[in-house]
């Protein structure tokens, strides 16, 4: 699961990136508002750490542009010292999902992060992403598509589950080669070619094609049923 951190205090920002680091989780970190609204808008993202306090932008300013402007729904988890029913009420009319009070335990972090994931990501149940007859599992990396067993390189397993984090959401080109392959960005035709390699994986015996392809911008997750004309 992908998390994003976005704190100014150095010795807290260390902190949670360390304890979400031992729990398993995949963490960015930004440090003003708006290096932080920009990681939100262009990264796959399962929850969002968010300092109120910020500088270039505050907290409030970020969580409501990413709401109302880049219409993202990624659940927020508001930390701040500001600890009023009227700071809270500003919070969730803002957009946000949850509110924690400093100082905090990062225990009560982990599982309230947790539980805005599970209730966000309401298909993963015991650690599955589906989509149709696609099953992966995230503990022993197994993709089962109706009763057989899809075998995968890790790049395209990787890609897979990526877009099984967000059907039906139409992810750039360069979103999937950053969450693939990190700063190391690949030549033009490589996400191209894992694309096809997933796809004739996952159709091999006839099945469905569930990748769309949008042109001039990226792939998307979908339902035969719900594909663009």
């Amino acid at each position: 699961m992908k998390v994003l951190i976005v704190e100014d205090d150095s010795a807290i920002a260390a902190n949670l990136y360390d304890y979400l680091t031992s729990q398993g989780y995949d963490v960015d970190l930004a440090t003003n508002g708006p290096a932080g609204l920009r990681f939100a808008v262009t990264q796959t993202l399962d929850a969002i750490l968010l300092d109120l306090s910020l500088p270039g932008m505050d907290g409030l300013s970020l969580c409501r542009e990413l709401r109302e402007q880049a219409h993202r729904d990624t659940p927020v988890l508001m930390l701040t010292a500001r600890d009023t029913l009227d700071d809270k009420l500003a919070g969730f009319d803002h957009g946000a999902d949850d509110y924690l009070v400093k100082p905090f335990s990062l225990k009560e972090v982990g599982a309230r992060l947790e539980a805005l994931i599970k209730r966000y990501r309401g298909r993963v149940v015991a650690r599955q992403l589906r989509f149709e007859d696609v099953r992966l599992d995230i503990s022993t990396l197994t993709v089962l598509r109706s009763s057989r067993t899809l075998r995968l390189p890790p790049k395209c397993l990787h890609l897979l589950r990526i877009l099984m984090q967000s059907p039906g959401r139409v992810l750039g080109r360069e979103e999937l080669e950053t969450q693939v392959w990190g700063d190391t960005l690949p030549d033009s035709d490589t996400l191209r070619a894992h694309v096809y390699t997933l796809r004739r994986a996952l159709t091999a015996h006839g099945e469905d094609d569930l990748i769309e392809t949008v042109h001039g911008i990226g792939y998307r997750l979908v339902a035969p049923h719900a594909r663009a004309s």
